[in-house]
């Protein structure tokens, strides 16, 4: 590599500036050929936090979005689809938000954040109100979607509204992006308004996913996948992608080529076994997996001190309530089961993928399946289960800073 090297990119969560600033970008456009050719009007993917995924719903709407800047993709291994690149790239107007600032005490004021999230993205189409193809009626619609005191039957339906206006104007469908579609439910999980909020998420969606002629296609992230029965009613056409399928199983996270190879682009390649050690570990789909948050915190750590340490970047960055709360509700049996992970050892332990929030806390295998899907435990194999048709996953600790994590609980 040239001698001027490229900046790391240390929480940069916008595809467009990271390439136009020129950082360092480890390539995951193919997800974008795979949505393509896999494909759903709906799709959701969970994976534990900081693995990428508001950076990867970032570049999808710079690819797709209407007039976008092209420039992004330059070198980039979608650009050599360029059939794909000449279909797709820049031709659909595309509504983004992210649902994960919604964090308030109350159900009332959660309220207000979302508005104000459908607000900021309906500034951006304000054009639409000079639009000749919109009658004035369409115009007073797209007007509510401006207002801070937006009524919450507008809210619920804002997302399908703005979908049919800009469809109405292009002649084109809509792609819809939600990312971090489950920090608002967290949040009410934690502080006693859920119900609220699960029914105002349901309806939202509901609106935007179920009935919208306008809709192209979704892509929703979070970390927990949500029981379908909770928030996604009814919805036929959608698929569900997480840390245990094949599909895309390395577009999230980095894989063990690209975290030798970045450490290569910043002569640090010496220092490859403590990055594995400390961050590897992951096992998603039939990928091994690093997080990424941490290799690129501990890279640019080693850019101006070879001989730093490797630190727990990953998770100095959350409360770790979920293990937290495991300690806290485990029995002796349970006790006895995280000194073996601590040691090394495995666990075998029948999951539920999918659960809703108010079930958390029911059994604490519930608990169990949570750390595996937001990443504090991983899976190294299945097992079936004795006189049954189900199996089991083998569960170990996926690397030295999680452990950290533990044995401080």
């Amino acid at each position: 590599m040239n001698s001027v090297k490229k900046k790391l990119p240390i929480g940069i969560e916008n595809f467009a500036k990271l390439q136009a600033e020129d950082f360092y970008y480890v390539d995951k456009t193919m997800i974008i050929k795979e949505l393509l050719d896999n494909w759903a009007e709906v799709n959701l993917f969970t994976r534990p936090r900081r693995f990428g995924k508001t950076l990867n719903m970032s570049m999808l709407k710079a690819f797709f979005e209407l007039n976008g800047d092209k420039n992004c993709f330059k070198g980039t291994r979608i650009s050599r689809e360029v059939y794909l690149c000449e279909q797709y790239m820049g031709k659909f107007p595309v509504i983004f938000i992210s649902l994960k600032s919604i964090s308030a005490q109350t159900y009332e004021k959660a309220c207000d954040m979302a508005i104000q999230i459908v607000n900021g993205e309906a500034r951006r189409f304000q054009y639409l109100l000079e639009s000749e193809r919109l009658t004035e009626y369409d115009k007073d619609a797209f007007k509510s979607l401006l207002l801070p005191d937006m009524k919450e039957s507008v809210l619920c339906s804002s997302l399908r509204i703005l979908s049919e206006l800009l469809e109405k104007h292009h002649g084109q469908k809509v792609i819809l992006l939600i990312d971090e579609y489950d920090v608002p439910l967290a949040k009410a999980f934690e502080l006693g308004y859920y119900n609220s909020m699960t029914l105002l998420i349901r309806n939202l969606f509901e609106n935007a996913l179920k009935t919208n002629d306008s809709l192209k296609f979704a892509v929703l992230t979070g970390c927990l996948r949500v029981s379908k029965e909770s928030i996604f009613t009814g919805l036929n056409n959608f698929e569900i992608n997480s840390i245990v399928d094949i599909d895309h199983d390395e577009q999230f996270g980095f894989t063990d080529d690209e975290v030798m190879k970045l450490l290569l682009d910043y002569d640090r390649s010496e220092r490859y076994p403590d990055a594995k050690e400390w961050y590897d570990g992951y096992h998603f789909g039939n990928a091994d997996i690093y997080c990424p948050w941490d290799v690129i915190n501990f890279a640019k750590k080693l850019v101006s001190d070879p001989s730093a340490r490797p630190s727990a970047f990953w998770i100095n960055s959350s409360g770790n309530d979920m293990v937290k709360r495991f300690v806290d509700k485990a029995d002796q049996t349970t006790r006895d089961e995280i000194e073996k992970l601590v040691a090394g050892g495995f666990v075998e332990k029948q999951l539920r993928l999918d659960l809703t929030y108010d079930e958390i806390d029911n059994t604490i295998d519930n608990l169990w399946s949570v750390l595996f899907t937001t990443g504090y435990l991983t899976k190294i194999g299945e097992v079936k289960v004795p006189d049954s048709e189900s199996y089991a996953y083998k569960l170990v600790i996926p690397n030295k800073e999680v452990r950290e994590v533990f044995i401080l609980q």
